[in-house]
């Protein structure tokens, strides 16, 4: 089989089943921030070079795929047959926080992004994440999506948040406050 079908040269995807709809659709705008999350994460796994992360990664991989597959689905006879994130996946992404969480002190305030490598590979699939959950909100307002998928993407990016945090904290990087007001080594001091 070659990996390019020249179908969508006029500017449509095919979803899971049957149907075709233009690139731009909500719903294909959805699973393709789902699909860049996956990839980011891709990056962070590879990053990860002292496997903290990486069998917590790789099963948030794995969903990824049945979300998004979800996403590209709009017939209720292939949704039958999909395996679905479930509440159970949203859980275990709480325990993973919870016990992550165990090792890091309270926040007092906004953390700037950044610090070790893996921590902002981190940082950026949160903001990933954050876009594919609004994606799919703005998927919720034309057809239906199972409310599940959403609160999975919410608690992933809260999971990602902290696995940076975490990963700072056991490298030994402080991390960086935001300050409002905070002004460069430059600034002019008036």
């Amino acid at each position: 089989m070659k990996i390019y079908t020249r179908t969508g040269d006029d500017g449509s995807t095919g979803l899971l089943g049957s149907g075709r709809v233009l690139k731009s659709a909500p719903r294909v705008e959805a699973y393709g921030s789902v699909d860049e999350l996956n990839a980011v994460l891709g990056v962070a796994r590879a990053t990860d070079s002292a496997g903290w992360l990486a069998a917590e990664i790789e099963a948030i991989q794995s969903r990824l795929f049945k979300l998004g597959a979800e996403l590209a689905t709009a017939e209720a006879r292939m949704l039958e047959r999909l395996e679905r994130v479930s509440d159970r996946d949203v859980a275990e992404l709480e325990q993973w926080i919870d016990r992550l969480e165990e090792e890091l002190p309270p926040l007092k305030s906004f953390i700037v992004p950044g610090g070790s490598r893996l921590a902002a590979h981190l940082h950026f699939a949160r903001t990933v994440c954050r876009r594919a959950e609004r994606r799919a909100v703005a998927l919720r307002e034309h057809e239906p999506v199972e409310p599940v998928l959403v609160r999975y993407l919410n608690r992933l990016a809260d999971l990602l948040f902290v696995m940076a945090r975490w990963c700072n904290r056991r490298e030994g990087i402080a991390e960086t406050e935001w300050r409002s007001g905070a002004r460069g080594p430059d600034a002019d001091p008036r």
